[in-house]
């Protein structure tokens, strides 16, 4: 007799139908999703999610990253500490929870931490100048700023990480990977101040279509996750109905921000295809045409 009890609201979503064209998750964390690599790759792939682009963001994702990319063809890399790893390093974090210090908690989940100050991050940031230099690791980031869970007092330290990040993504030609987190103005002055990478990437895009101009004016790459699919990002949606076709890219930043139906859910690799037939309709587009144009820009964005 059939059930009629809801889907667990936590399980994994089912297998969406396959793209005739493969693409590349251009931005995920193997390393935060359950199973094991393999059977994660395996799922993406069957569904026509065919590379992905695994992303550090402190010095043990980074050596994980960079361990990953050199065991499997299908996955590169990308090496940094995060914007909100940066004033953790320098000035400590009492734990507790990923909320704002205006709502009372620490910086992040990963527990308390005493202050290492400047002397630690410039020891941090020698690690990921030599995790760069290697042959699968294609970019440097997930790195930028983020003020909505680090507060003023960070600012400085996220600066200084950013700034140093630029620098080691120029010198060892590797594409940069932005998070931009209720940041945008001083992003794009830090960008120009210190002058961009050849290729640089604005992961899970939060701008609207005015920022899009911007990006596009400077040849930044914009990548889009499954909040494009959210009913309240109309403006990512306007952003992405103006971004040049050949400056898009699309993203899981699995395990978070799962595309609607699923939202809530588990986000992967596999679910790649739900988020480009929401961007396909969008752009106005047929469904090949877009994947055939995300993969060939995921491929000159990271250089492989």
């Amino acid at each position: 007799m059939p059930s009629n009890a809801p889907a667990d609201p936590h399980a994994a979503p089912p297998l969406p139908e396959p793209l005739r064209v493969p693409v590349a998750d251009s931005h995920t964390h193997l390393d935060m999703q359950s199973g094991t690599v393999e059977e994660g790759l395996a799922k993406a792939a069957s569904v026509g999610v065919t590379t992905v682009v695994q992303v550090g963001c402190d010095l043990a994702g980074s050596r994980w990253a960079a361990e990953t990319a050199a065991a499997h063809e299908s996955v590169h890399a990308a090496v940094a500490l995060h914007p909100n790893e940066a004033p953790r390093i320098v000035l400590g974090d009492p734990g507790g929870t990923s909320q704002p210090p205006r709502a009372g908690g620490g910086w992040s989940r990963q527990g308390a931490r005493e202050p290492g100050g400047d002397a630690a991050l410039d020891e941090a940031l020698a690690e990921i100048d030599r995790l760069a230099a290697l042959p699968q690791v294609k970019g440097v980031g997930e790195t930028g700023l983020d003020y909505f869970r680090t507060g003023p007092e960070g600012k400085e330290a996220q600066e200084r990480s950013f700034r140093a990040h630029i620098e080691i993504a120029k010198r060892h030609g590797k594409t940069l990977v932005i998070h931009d987190r209720d940041a945008h103005a001083d992003v794009l002055r830090v960008l120009k101040e210190e002058g961009a990478p050849e290729r640089t990437v604005f992961h899970c895009y939060s701008g609207d279509a005015e920022m899009a101009a911007v990006c596009a004016r400077a040849g930044y790459f914009m990548s889009f996750a499954g909040n494009v699919t959210f009913k309240n990002a109309q403006n990512l949606r306007e952003a992405l109905a103006v971004a040049p076709l050949e400056l898009v890219l699309v993203e899981t930043d699995a395990p978070f921000l799962t595309p609607v139906p699923y939202r809530g859910r588990p986000n992967a690799p596999y679910l790649v295809p739900v988020t480009v037939r929401a961007m396909a309709a969008v752009r106005g587009l047929d469904e090949d045409a877009l994947a055939t144009a995300l993969a060939a820009n995921t491929a000159r964005a990271f250089g492989y």
